[in-house]
């Protein structure tokens, strides 16, 4: 009897799913199927794994397929460049053994082999002042009901994917947030926050996409804070664009008027002594100095890219389309 299909969207199979699948068949468990769904299919093979083609489309399109193929009475969506820790599908057993239970997050933590600007983009997002949600990034916090969850490491009950009709190819990213609004709004549940559910999540390699990556969260998440409030007008959302809206008004007075220059560096000065102290609480997660220290100015960066993202997605965006990867 299967208990759970692994569902992992790409483009081509690549050498993260040669990672991702062994590690997946390493916990050992005879009650897992995988399934790939690629664009087309290859002539490699792994033992519980079916590759089954696609055709060209975003992973919103391919995850709700599983609706079709997948067998197992829970299904847990993971990106291809993630793979589970040894003892997640123990985790799951525990959570899903309350049949109150119908979907469960947990972090996606960056590797530890990862090279030193993979940790670096993934240094950004372990403060709530850089990131704004550490707990999808470390395990922190007490287990507790959340009601948005990304889809990298995420899992839920096969019933009700089939009630909610799967995830709305029209967004990604931003799928999975619709798919928990749905859950929320529509059938009156939460998702089960697990901090011992952990995923590791190879992060973006380069400053470019990290920034076309966190650019992508901002405009949807924008676009989501418009159109679907209920989970997404939240101030910590707004906080980037807040600041990029003081750094140009604060610039150009400064332009305009010089008096006012000391007083714009100096809150420049303050804004990044707090990002330096909010960066240096990730050394629990992150030991290298030299990480924590690069991922400030990415940390900066982030704040503006997302910022004026969030702003067009708010502002000047109509209809999302999703995108392939």
């Amino acid at each position: 009897m299967i208990r759970y299909s692994v569902i992992v969207p790409v483009k081509a199979i690549n050498d993260y799913i040669r990672e991702s699948v062994p590690k997946i068949l390493d916990c050992d468990r005879a009650d897992v199927e995988i399934i790939i769904y690629p664009d087309s299919t290859t002539t490699e093979s792994w033992p519980q794994t079916k590759q089954i083609a696609s055709g060209p489309g975003g992973p919103a399109k391919k995850r709700s397929l599983a609706l079709r193929d997948a067998v197992g009475e829970i299904l847990v969506f993971l990106d291809d460049d993630a793979y589970p820790a040894a003892d997640f599908f123990s985790q799951l057993d525990t959570d899903f053994s309350n049949p109150e239970t119908v979907a469960v997050g947990g972090p996606a933590v960056t590797p530890a082999d990862d090279s030193f600007w993979q940790r670096v983009s993934g240094a950004v997002f372990l403060s709530r002042l850089t990131g704004g949600a550490p707990e999808r990034y470390a395990p922190i916090g007490q287990p507790r009901f959340v009601d948005d969850w990304p889809s990298v490491n995420l899992s839920i009950r096969r019933e009700v994917f089939i009630m909610l009709g799967g995830f709305d190819s029209n967004y990604w990213p931003g799928e999975d947030t619709k798919l928990c609004l749905d859950l929320v709004q529509k059938l009156n549940k939460k998702i089960w926050y697990n901090p011992k559910l952990i995923a590791y999540h190879h992060r973006r390699p380069g400053l470019i996409r990290h920034l076309k990556q966190v650019g992508g969260y901002g405009l949807h998440r924008g676009f989501f804070a418009k159109k679907y409030p209920a989970t997404s007008r939240r101030l910590k959302y707004f906080l980037p664009s807040i600041w990029l809206t003081v750094v140009v008004i604060g610039g150009l007075l400064s332009v305009i008027n010089p008096a006012i220059a000391p007083w714009y560096m100096r809150l420049w000065g303050l804004y990044v002594i707090v990002l330096v102290i909010a960066t240096a609480w990730a050394w629990r997660f992150e030991r290298s100095l030299g990480v924590l220290f690069t991922s400030v100015p990415y940390s900066i960066l982030t704040h503006l890219v997302y910022g004026w993202r969030f702003v067009q997605g708010w502002l000047f965006t109509r209809q999302l389309v999703s995108k392939l990867r």
